[in-house]
């Protein structure tokens, strides 16, 4: 976990706090109270399933919660094209994940040729 995620754990603690606790949270977004626990103890990685839904159902903004910056909460009707615009922005990350692990294998695929070239040749 880096800093970033460190900062994003407090903030979706005070949010728990806001709410009156983890299990009321949990109730409010419809998720088991024990996947809070495990985000907020750093047991399980923040999702962006558990962003989406305090952003989505309990108006929070995707800016606040993950950078930190600008308002709260929002009640503006923009805040469903910036949703939108992250969840471009994360299937764009999970294609370049993708790509960068297809490119791993490929690499480590030519390196074991080039290997069992030179025991050939050698």
């Amino acid at each position: 976990m880096n800093k970033s995620d460190d900062a994003v754990v407090k903030r979706i603690k005070v949010i728990v706090k806001e709410h009156g606790g983890q299990l009321a949270l949990a109730n409010a977004i419809g998720v088991d109270q024990g996947f809070i626990s495990k985000v907020i103890n750093k047991k399980q990685d923040i999702s962006y399933y558990l962003i989406r839904k305090l952003c989505f159902q309990l108006k929070y903004s995707p800016e606040w919660l993950i950078l930190g910056t600008g308002e709260k909460q929002i009640h503006k009707p923009e805040s469903a094209k910036l949703i939108t615009e992250i969840q471009m922005l994360r299937t764009e990350v999970d294609i370049l994940h993708a790509r960068m692990r297809a490119y791993e294998l490929e690499l480590q695929e030519i390196k074991h040729h080039a290997n069992s070239d030179k025991q050939k040749a050698g």
